[in-house]
């Protein structure tokens, strides 16, 4: 089964989040001196014994106590702590074959002498290889020095050998002079000024790091732990807080490995100068203390900014999500707002006035439409580029673009149908509108034409070619058929539309039946031959009994017959010199 996104995640997050743990863990875990330099400096600085960092033959190391006038009166505790703290530099291996001590007592008394070494030996805190002690150089302590020991040889009698040495040459023949420090007639290079201070820098950048570690895993925790929010103001809130602690932590990192660089430079420093020269084996062991502690903070960082990068990608994808479903809402609320404009377009218009206005508004409504449309698809765009750029919600994200792009397409649908009608209706009211024209025109046409031209043939033959002209134009202009009028228009003929196109068709067949009458008198009228008109003289008497009508009066007459005796109200024109 595929693994949805969000727990590729956060097995991620939560792999990358063990191995930043095990990292600060193995810094953590590490075993810090019971005792730091820093604590005991004065101490130290009284140098009353020093780790010079020089090696007996088979690697033991070598702790001097220099000649030292006020040592019996250094204080046990004091004794005990810098005897502590200079067992504790060397490596187990090191420390695990035991110390050489190098007793320097040439200028003192042979009481001094024998109360140092039994004091030595009753508190060394680590294991002893080897006692070299120089005896006094005067005389008279030298040779006291030599009968003391020998008959007092059980007080010195120690799970290690207690070698008197007379010369600083015998020394050479137990240690080798490079080894040595100068004072003891060697050439190992040792400042103790400069040890201490690398011994305190050392022990403070471990301390440091730890430090570091334990911030690091704490806020480690702390992310890994954090909830996604539900909202865009309290992801971005999160994200602020948590880039602020991941600079801050990046910055004390970049501190500590600044100083552990700092460090190493330092103790690197006498072979800057000295190319030729080479570093004791506290040097080079106090390099490797570092450069493991750089090695280590390294890792960690490393560590650190892997989760971080996971953590982060998270969080801003939280963030684009929850911006995502806030335009989500706005946009859907947006187009439903349309959805409901839209659905009130229903008027399909009772004029061609009526309708070209209806349209101007619809397509005025489109235009101020279109910005939210057009967000509700850029908002699709973005979504299928969240998906293309493998957010964790794709689940979450893929049905809104499909919604979106429904609900857009659905609103251009219908804008479009309400287009098509309204676009029918124009068609329909300009097919009405023409109509009602025509037969204006035709009613027009029939009360214009002079009744005494159409007495004579050639007045009737012209009268009845304009007739039939103007019928040509009922192709172009008159309703041809009603049934494919109902059947072309059916989704915009409301109840008063369809009444206003029955009567539009009626006045146009009635209409046409009295063309249809004035073309059949027109045609008699044409084909009537001319009779031979014999001059007959009146007799008086009919002249005084009955008036002949009027010529005029006569054709009228004569022109009337077969004619309506009058038109229908619609279609009565008041013309009062014309007589049909």
């Amino acid at each position: 089964m595929t693994l949805s996104l969000i727990s590729l995640l956060s097995q991620d997050i939560s792999g990358l989040w063990l191995l930043l743990k095990t990292s600060t863990d193995e810094i953590m875990h590490q075993d810090i001196t019971p005792l730091c330099a820093a604590d005991i400096q004065d101490q130290l600085k009284k140098r009353f014994a020093y780790l010079s960092g020089g090696r007996g033959q088979d690697g033991s190391p070598v702790i001097t106590f220099p000649d030292y006038p006020a040592f019996s009166d250094v204080p046990d505790k004091e004794f005990q702590n810098v005897m502590t703290y200079l067992t504790s530099i060397p490596s187990l291996q090191d420390a695990g074959i035991g110390f050489i001590l190098v007793i320097d007592r040439r200028q003192d008394k042979w009481t001094s002498v024998k109360a140092s070494v039994l004091r030595i030996a009753a508190s060394f805190p680590a294991n002893l290889q080897l006692v070299l002690v120089l005896r006094p150089t005067g005389f008279f302590q030298r040779t006291l020095s030599d009968l003391a020991f020998k008959f007092n040889r059980d007080d010195f009698r120690m799970k290690v050998p207690v070698i008197m040495l007379s010369s600083v040459p015998e020394l050479h023949g137990y240690i080798d002079k490079s080894q040595l420090t100068e004072d003891l007639g060697g050439t190992l290079d040792y400042c103790h000024t400069r040890w201490l201070c690398h011994r305190t820098a050392i022990e403070s950048f471990a301390l440091m790091v730890k430090q570091t570690a334990q911030m690091l895993q704490s806020f480690g925790t702390e992310l890994a732990e954090t909830e996604l929010p539900n909202d865009v103001q309290s992801t971005s809130s999160v994200l602020c807080a948590h880039m602020e602690k991941k600079d801050k932590a990046k910055e004390d990192m970049r501190l500590a490995l600044d100083k552990g660089q700092s460090i190493l430079e330092s103790i690197r420093e006498p072979l800057v100068k000295s190319p030729e020269q080479s570093l004791n084996q506290d040097q080079l062991d106090n390099q490797t203390t570092v450069q493991r502690l750089l090695a280590q903070l390294n890792e960690t960082e490393a560590a650190f900014d892997e989760f971080w990068a996971k953590h982060q990608q998270k969080l801003e994808q939280c963030l684009q999500l929850r911006h995502f479903e806030q335009d989500f809402r706005e946009v859907k609320a947006a187009l439903d707002v349309l959805a409901q404009k839209i659905a009130t377009f229903t008027d399909v218009g009772n004029s061609l006035a009526h309708v070209e206005h209806l349209l101007k508004d619809l397509t005025s409504f489109e235009e101020k439409s279109s910005v939210a449309v057009e967000r509700a698809r850029t908002l699709s765009l973005e979504g299928e580029q969240l998906i293309d750029n493998k957010h964790y919600a794709v689940d979450s994200i893929r049905p809104k673009c499909h919604e979106l792009q429904h609900l857009c397409d659905q609103f251009v649908a219908e804008v479009r149908q309400r287009r098509g009608l309204l676009h029918k209706s124009l068609e329909l009211h300009g097919l009405l509108e023409a109509s009602m024209k025509w037969c204006d025109e035709g009613i027009y046409l029939l009360a214009s034409q002079p009744v005494d031209k159409c007495q004579s043939q050639d007045g009737a033959e012209a009268a009845l070619q304009e007739i039939e002209k103007f019928l040509e134009t009922g192709a172009e202009n008159k309703i041809q058929e009603l049934n494919k009028i109902y059947q072309d228009y059916e989704p915009i003929l409301t109840q008063d539309l369809m009444k206003h196109v029955q009567k539009v068709f009626q006045k146009q067949e009635s209409m046409e039946e009295m063309f249809h009458r004035r073309q059949a008198s027109l045609k008699k009228l044409a084909a009537k031959q001319t009779r031979p008109v014999q001059p007959v003289a009146p007799r008086p008497e009919a002249l005084t009994k009955s008036p002949c009508p009027s010529p005029g009066r006569c054709r009228h007459t004569l022109f009337l017959q077969g004619t309506p005796p009058s038109f229908p109200r619609w279609a009565q024109v008041q013309r009062p010199s014309l007589i049909l």
